[in-house]
């Protein structure tokens, strides 16, 4: 069966339309274009080429699995930005229905995947299994479809004619849509099944020991769409969209930037890396650099106390000045809120 291919939708004035978010919300995904700056794309794109070795060297021959990581926060230029961009972070207010201030980040990391002619046994990520990655992400199952916790998304810095490597979605069709039936439970590494990731190990591994489930897991599938992609495309997901990896150019670098969001009140999602206030008391002090200029907005999604939060009297008003006020952060907004309260 011939792969389908889709291209990304352009976004108008750095927003997702109406029709974008619906096709999220009913289909569990969207794929869309123009909605984050094309210089800080390139901007990213190359400080991170500059970051990962390059396809065929010594270095890149042993990066395995899924690649190597850079982590938010960072130096690397544009990875913050990128992260925290208003655009970004309202695109996916609008996709969850929810005020950006509701929202926290739980992942930023980039990517680097390298396509190889030699496969790395049953863990290979270069033709991955269909799966969901809910498992990755929470200790517990996604709520029903009509109440959406998390956005997670890929960000390519790459160009797909270059490299291949799309990445496959299965669309959902429709409430009664038997891909996806409640629960969603038959991927590999989920309950008591294997974690497998090629997908040809996984389908065997299904046919032995769950064959009422092979002919299922191969509608999906047939039933995928691909991502036709260039730097600056965006594909928005969720965590319970069947979707998988497919495979790339031997002897190509594919970077992607992986960034997740979840409902403040969505606990149960995990924060999938080391925190960001690990990464205090750096010499250059960049990430209390980086909470002392970023906006309110920008502060709330990383978990900082808004103002007018419990968290806020006199003194740990006076004492956060005294951490970051050296770096140019105003404490007006949340004086001003807590007198607000403390008013008669």
């Amino acid at each position: 069966m011939p792969t389908t291919l889709i291209e990304a939708v352009p976004c108008e004035d750095g927003t997702l339309g109406q029709n974008q978010i619906q096709n999220w919300r009913e289909c569990g995904f969207v794929f869309v274009s123009d909605l984050l700056p094309s210089a800080l794309i390139t901007e990213l794109r190359n400080a991170a080429a500059k970051k990962f070795p390059a396809p065929g060297t010594l270095e890149a021959e042993g990066v395995r699995d899924f690649g190597s990581s850079l982590n938010f926060p960072s130096r690397l230029v544009g990875l913050n930005q990128v992260t925290l961009h208003p655009n970004l972070i309202q695109a996916i207010s609008d996709l969850l229905g929810t005020p950006s201030e509701n929202l926290r980040l739980t992942q930023s990391d980039l990517w680097a995947k390298y396509g190889r002619s030699v496969k790395a046994g049953v863990q290979d990520n270069s033709d991955q299994r269909v799966h969901v990655d809910y498992p990755n992400h929470t200790l517990a199952h996604p709520s029903p479809w009509d109440r959406p916790e998390a956005v997670e998304l890929i960000l390519y810095l790459s160009e797909w004619e270059e490299t291949g490597g799309s990445t496959a979605v299965v669309p959902r069709d429709g409430p009664d849509d038997p891909a996806y039936r409640w629960p969603i439970v038959d991927s590999p590494g989920i309950g008591d099944l294997r974690y497998i990731n090629g997908r040809a190990s996984a389908e065997d591994y299904f046919a032995k020991e769950r064959p009422h489930l092979a002919a299922w897991r191969n509608d999906l599938y047939a039933r995928e769409v691909h991502t036709k992609f260039r730097p600056g495309d965006i594909v928005f997901y969720r965590h319970d969209t069947w979707h998988r990896g497919t495979p790339m150019k031997a002897g190509a670098l594919r970077l992607v930037h992986n960034i997740t969001y979840r409902r403040a009140e969505a606990e149960w999602i995990s924060t999938l890396h080391v925190g960001w206030a690990w990464k205090a008391y750096r010499d250059d002090k960049y990430l209390e650099r980086l909470i002392a200029t970023s906006s309110l907005m920008q502060r709330a999604v990383m978990g900082f106390p808004q103002p007018g939060s419990p968290y806020w009297c006199k003194e740990t008003i006076a004492a956060v000045e005294a951490r970051y006020s050296m770096f140019g952060m105003d404490m007006g907004p949340y004086r001003a809120a807590l007198d607000r309260v403390e008013a008669p």
